[in-house]
């Protein structure tokens, strides 16, 4: 039978199984985050560089998380798909897809700064059901379910009530090749420009739960991949807040750019993000942003994503 939550003073009715994935999720990214916070303490033994240059990392706590998570899910999902960064995945028959990043963040995560975290999503026909993302290093833990709300170590949470770019604090990414059409820096003198203050936190799962909690008031990135962005955005809609791609369309999983606010300033971001096509650069914004192009970047030949 369905069990009843309190969502904003409603009783809401949600499925069990949805409830009983969303312990399942939260167990695996408890053990895995212990796991992390063991390499870490013991140090760092491996790390391997991914594709060309020296920016895209993998080291044997990607590697352990992963497998721990994994072995979670078969566990208790045997049928169910699987899709997660470091190259696990499965095709089982059954209609649930677990997307996971087992160390989002990994370029902080070698450098000891402690901004990263384990990524666990489950969807359904393209549709975000549950979201578990948990910090280890600083005992967060971030949950959505599809219907149920979203939480902060179990207290409900909401996007922030700011109203204007120019009292907002957003946050974005950057790809690991700075060279090509989808690096976003355009983008990012765009909205410096015409916001209080811009961050790049480098892990886009943990930016997102962010602007679910009120931190951040709004994200975007280009060039991401499901395992970014699955949970995260999830946890936005769960909070309040609104995501979209940069044009103003549904949000896509399997789709590779997110705009996510907190619902004040998601027009607004949409319009900056315009500018880009229209070559404006970091200038002033003109009429001709009133009719929205492609952000710079956008849908372009993939880089690989930020770590």
């Amino acid at each position: 039978m369905p069990r009843t939550v309190a969502v904003e003073g409603a009783q809401v009715s949600i499925p069990n199984e949805f409830i009983e994935m969303r312990d399942v999720a939260i167990a695996a990214a408890r053990e895995a985050g212990t796991a992390i916070r063991a390499v870490a303490e013991q140090g760092i033994k491996e790390i391997i560089f991914k594709g060309e240059g020296k920016r895209d990392l993998v080291t044997e706590a990607d590697k352990r998380s992963e497998q721990i998570i994994i072995d979670a899910i078969t566990r208790s999902y045997p049928d169910h798909q699987i899709l997660a960064e470091e190259g696990t995945s499965a095709g089982g028959g059954g209609a649930y897809r677990w997307i996971i990043d087992p160390l989002d963040g990994t370029t902080n995560f070698a450098h000891h700064y402690p901004l990263y975290c384990v990524s666990i999503a489950v969807e359904r026909a393209g549709e975000p059901l549950i979201g578990v993302v948990f910090a280890p290093y600083m005992n967060e833990l971030f949950v959505a379910i599809k219907g149920g709300g979203a939480t902060l170590n179990s207290a409900p949470i909401a996007v922030s009530g700011v109203t204007d770019l120019i009292g907002g604090l957003l946050c974005t990414g950057f790809p690991y090749r700075l060279d090509g059409p989808t690096n976003n820096l355009v983008n990012w003198g765009n909205f410096v420009l015409r916001t209080q203050a811009t961050r790049r936190d480098g892990a886009a799962a943990l930016d997102l739960c962010y602007v679910a909690a009120g931190r951040f008031d709004g994200f975007w990135e280009l060039n991401l991949q499901p395992w970014d962005m699955a949970a995260g955005a999830l946890m936005i809609q769960e909070a309040g807040g609104t995501i979209s791609d940069p044009y103003g369309n549904p949000f896509r999983i399997d789709g590779h750019d997110i705009v996510g606010s907190n619902g004040h300033l998601h027009e607004k971001m949409l319009d900056v993000l315009a500018m880009s096509k229209n070559g404006h650069g970091a200038g002033k914004p003109n009429a001709e942003t009133e009719q929205r192009a492609k952000p710079a970047g956008a849908d372009a030949t993939r880089d690989e994503t930020t770590a």
